[in-house]
């Protein structure tokens, strides 16, 4: 086994072959290995450019062989940082999936989940042990299953055609169809082949003794295809609550794999994430969490505006949060993961926010930033309609700016961020 090469970059950053970043060179392997898992269709992750690839507004970590490109969110200017700039931007993104439930956070305080300088993967890697020595420990769960074959005592069904065939000079045998309650069962079938794909593309020297224990310890279980059907399938009971989080990362593990089939040496791996769309959730979960009871906040709610003659097809208009107080007038908050670096929201925003304003029927709507705001950005934080402020009328469409470079929160829950985050925007609203 050896030591992996740990590479971080920014979203939107472009590294080129034989590039050094933080003492690791991006060689032609691992070029080769991305170019390959790109193929002919893409994948929205990357996009190749000459002797390299060029990241997009995705987030995460693949693995190629050896070696880990982590890919950390970035909402300033530069699109290059040092090594402190860098594990700030990897803490802060770690503390945003464990908002949305994407990494279960609080497991960090465990000395074996810790950052260090280990990459998101190490961390994915080290939860799901951690998870499966739990199960193992607290005594796997059993399950009954039917089971066919030939036993010495009769029980269940005999299967008379195929006892004949292979028990017809064996009479102390039976061929027989019957139920067994054992640990033999598909949630097991999904851990054991997780397990023994980390054995094979862990590089953490720390994790992989505990790798090994488990699969000694933990039965062998037949091999199994999976696909993203196998787990819509599962069923979680009482019983198999437990296995839920385990079975979680398992699923992003097995369906994000992507083996080398030519030489076997070049595996990719991507856990990879929509940084628009974490952005948006986290927004959304922080309202959530610190919203009074009289407030609603509800994301992605749809609403029809055309339809065609016949009434057969429709189009609707789906903003990312609306906010109601009551039967008070709502607030519509549309979230953009990028760095206004001190211009005006795009035209394109602004028609959007216009009709969401006309049709939602709201005094207030809002484009929702992160970065930090400029002194331009504070003077223009707010735009007026024109026709409604000569009719009297003030209808308001905010520039919120959510501040991500506090270097200090490092030392901060992400509590209270979220918290920052909802008085800013229910103020904003004029919601208490």
């Amino acid at each position: 086994m050896s030591n992996s090469k740990l590479i971080r970059v920014f979203e939107h950053q472009a590294i080129k072959l034989h590039q050094v970043i933080e003492g690791v060179t991006f060689d032609e392997k691992s070029l080769k290995a991305l170019q390959g898992y790109y193929g002919s269709e893409g994948v929205p992750y990357y996009s190749l450019t000459n002797n390299g690839v060029k990241f997009n507004e995705f987030v995460g970590v693949i693995q190629v062989g050896n070696t880990v490109i982590e890919v950390l969110p970035k909402a300033d200017k530069t699109t290059d940082g040092d090594a402190k700039t860098k594990t700030y931007w990897q803490e802060l993104l770690v503390k945003m999936l464990s908002v949305v439930g994407l990494f279960d956070i609080q497991s960090t305080s465990d000395s074996s989940l810790k950052l260090k300088s280990n990459s998101i993967l190490d961390l994915y890697f080290a939860l799901f042990i951690k998870e499966v020595e739990y199960l193992l420990h607290s005594g796997l769960a059993k399950q009954y299953r039917k089971k066919e074959g030939n036993v010495t005592a009769l029980k269940g069904s005999i299967q008379f055609a195929k006892h004949i065939q292979q028990n017809l000079t064996h009479q102390e045998r039976f061929y027989v169809r019957h139920t067994t309650y054992d640990v033999e069962h598909k949630l097991h079938f999904i851990l054991y082949k997780t397990l023994r794909l980390l054995k094979q593309i862990n590089t953490n020297a720390e994790l992989h003794s505990r790798i090994g224990v488990l699969l000694l310890h933990f039965p062998e279980m037949p091999d199994i295809k999976v696909t993203e059907a196998t787990f819509d399938t599962l069923v979680f009971n009482r019983k198999t609550q437990p296995y839920k989080k385990a079975i979680g990362i398992a699923k992003l593990l097995l369906l994000q794999y992507h083996p080398d089939v030519i030489t076997g040496r070049h595996n990719v791996l991507a856990l990879m994430f929509d940084m628009n769309l974490l952005w948006e959730k986290f927004v959304y979960v922080s309202l959530r969490k610190y919203k009074k009871a009289h407030i609603t906040v509800s994301a992605q709610t749809s609403k029809l505006f055309w339809s065609s003659s016949d009434k057969r097809q429709y189009s609707s208009m789906r903003p990312d949060i609306v906010i109601n107080q009551g039967k008070k007038d709502c607030v519509v908050l549309d979230t953009k993961w990028k760095n206004l670096n001190g211009s005006s929201p795009s035209s394109g925003d602004l028609r959007q926010m216009y009709v969401y304003h006309k049709y939602y029927k709201a005094p207030r709507v809002a484009l929702v930033y992160p970065g930090i705001v400029t002194q331009k950005e504070a003077d223009s934080g707010e735009f007026e309609l024109i026709d409604d402020i000569d009719n009297g009328v003030k209808n308001i469409c905010g520039v919120i700016t959510l501040n991500t470079n506090d270097k200090t929160a490092e030392q901060k829950p992400i509590s209270d961020w979220q918290e920052q985050i909802s008085k800013e925007i229910f103020a904003f609203a004029s919601i208490s």
